[in-house]
Formats: structure tokens, sequence, C-alpha cells
């Protein structure tokens, strides 16, 4: 059996390779997150509980009832992370398979894979960081606050992604 590619466009796939990369990277985190969660779930969720409780006097006035609120919330934080990383780290997959076979504009298609799979891990990883820091912080709007400099560029790089594919798919459409 021949050793060469015989894969069309099979060549462009490298120059989307750092894209890839981190779009792989991105349904690793989802997957791995759902398998943290199928073999440790009650300790996740205890540790949240624990984080609150280290602070309960002074972040949360004593109140039981607002930490287990925001431990909870934390909880779907870290759902949404594996949710997002799934989600976002597919998409940025199909984007970039489709971004593989569309000719030219080699540093747009380029920028717009590494802007999508990277988009896709940091948006994801934001969600598990606030689900994290809530507990401690006496809130999910201040973690939130706390990481908007990794949910910014990451849903915008997501955006951005996504916008470039679809730029250059109809560029692309209009000339053929």
């Amino acid at each position: 059996m021949s050793s060469t590619n015989t894969l069309p466009g099979a060549g462009a796939f490298r120059l989307l390779a750092p894209g890839l990369l981190f779009a792989l990277l991105a349904l690793l985190f989802g997957f791995g997150l759902g398998a943290v969660f199928g073999a440790a779930e009650d300790s996740l969720k205890q540790g949240l509980q624990e984080r609150g409780r280290a602070v309960l006097a002074d972040a949360y006035q004593g109140d039981l009832a607002s930490m287990q609120r925001v431990t909870s919330k934390s909880w779907t934080y870290y759902k949404r992370a594996h949710l997002h990383a799934n989600g976002l780290g597919t998409s940025a997959l199909a984007l970039i398979l489709l971004l593989g076979v569309l000719p030219g504009r080699e540093r747009l298609r380029q920028a717009a894979a590494l802007a999508s799979g990277l988009g896709a891990l940091l948006y994801s990883l934001f969600w598990l960081l606030a689900g994290m820091r809530a507990p401690g912080l006496g809130g999910t709007g201040a973690a939130k606050e706390s990481l908007q400099w990794l949910a910014l560029p990451g849903s915008g790089l997501c955006l951005i992604g996504l916008l470039l594919t679809l730029v250059l798919f109809v560029m692309h459409w209009r000339e053929a």
C-alpha cells in the first residue's frame, strides 16, 4: 500500500491542524468532564459545598440557603462546561472540515479554523472555572465577572470562526 496521501485536499488539513487540535481538545475536555461526572459526581458536589462553607460567614453572611443556591448553580456551570465543550467542539470540527475542502485563501481559512477551535476550548473552560470559583466568591455573578478575560475572547473567537467560515463559503459559492 502506498504511503502517499490520496485524500482530496488533505494538504489543506495540515494548514488547519492547530484549529483541529484545539477543536479535538475541546471534545476531549467535554468527554473527560462527562467521565469525571460519572465517576465522581458526589465528590465534585461535596467539593463545591466545602468551598462555600469555608467562606459561609464572610461571603454569605452565614446564610446557608444562599450558599446552597450558589453551589447548586455552580454544579449547573460544570454541566454547562461539559455541554459547551461537546457542542462547540463538534461545531468547530465541522466548520474546520468545511474549511478543509474550500479552495484558496489559506490565511483566512487558517484563521477561521484557529478561532473556531480555540474559542470552543476557551469558552468551555470559562464555564468550568466559573463553577469552581463561585462558591468561594459568594455568587455566580462575581465568578463570571472575574473570568470575563476568558469568556469574552472565547465566545468572540467562536463567533469570528463561524463568520469567517460563512464568508469564505459564500465567496466560494459565488465564484463557482
